[in-house]
């Protein structure tokens, strides 16, 4: 089986659900952090309203902070032309969209239909080719929403399909609720595969449910090579009550290690990363493998 790329999401999904606020340094460190620990793709923050979410204030003097390593990818997220104007001016190379599958949740999430997302897509891809900058995609909402309940496999297909023509390299498929269990991801990642190429397809599983892991593992079953995850498990969703973190990236590093696929990450690094979500920012991890491993320290 080919190497598998894990994509960090922890200094963006963890942080800007987290009630504090992490300093920049902080979140600089954190990130470079990261990179030492071989991790190739880290999305280093969002260029959405700080009064929406002011966790992710001042993300430029972010990615202008970190020492950006060869090789690695660092990826901000942009909502609107607005947010991409920001994302150019800040010198990302870099961005990511987000949208949902269901109605509900695209009006709960960002205040717009589905239809008039995939518009405001549009115009963010148009700007990014201008400026040869790459562009992934997220699709929420891919195994249940709160406040539709069950999602059909075709309706995310739909989406994912239409991100695909704007030119999206890949699209990450997210559990952002964390119901989902393994015969249901497979049918969906199945029902996606048929219209978007498996190589352009990520996951993006939160663990709510503690169903993460095991969905991973199905689908890897199915050819899927990208993986999102969160060091120390952090993240959720405040347009979903009750949703927990993402799936721990050194819990899923575990997996994939005992499977023996490669990952190019570093396990020791990776948790000194996390000792410093638990350190000064004081923020407490919630994987399984820090807690047997570090916790105790």
């Amino acid at each position: 089986m080919p190497a598998i790329r894990i994509v960090e999401v922890g200094p963006r999904d963890g942080l800007q659900n987290e009630a504090r606020i992490v300093p920049v340094a902080q979140r600089v460190a954190l990130i470079d952090a990261l990179s030492a620990a071989g991790l190739g793709a880290i999305e280093v923050g969002s260029f959405v309203s700080p009064k929406r979410v002011p966790q992710m204030a001042d993300s430029d003097a972010v990615l202008h902070g970190i020492a950006q390593a060869s090789g690695v990818r660092y990826p901000v997220l942009v909502p609107n032309a607005i947010g991409m104007q920001n994302a150019i001016a800040a010198g990302a190379q870099e961005v990511a969209l987000f949208l949902s599958a269901t109605e509900a949740f695209s009006q709960r999430n960002i205040n717009c239909s589905i239809a008039e997302s995939l518009e405001r897509a549009a115009q963010v891809a148009a700007m990014a080719q201008r400026h040869a900058i790459k562009v992934r995609a997220y699709v929420s909402c891919v195994l249940g929403c709160p406040y539709e309940g069950a999602v059909t496999p075709g309706a995310v297909a739909a989406v994912a399909a239409q991100l695909a023509a704007l030119g999206c390299y890949e699209i990450s498929l997210g559990d952002t609720i964390g119901v989902g269990t393994p015969r249901q991801a497979q049918a969906m990642l199945r029902t996606v595969a048929a219209d978007v190429p498996m190589q352009q397809l990520a996951l993006h599983f939160h663990d709510t449910c503690g169903q993460a892991l095991a969905n991973v593992l199905a689908c890897l079953e199915l050819g899927v090579t990208t993986i999102d995850s969160a060091a120390g498990g952090l993240g959720g969703c405040p347009y979903a009550e009750g949703a927990s973190g993402n799936l721990a990236t050194e819990d899923l590093l575990y997996m994939l290690d005992g499977l023996g696929l490669t990952t190019g990450v570093d396990m020791d690094r990776l948790l000194d990363a996390v000792a410093l979500i638990a350190g000064e920012p004081g923020i407490a991890p919630r994987s399984k493998l820090f807690a047997a491993r570090r916790a105790k320290r």
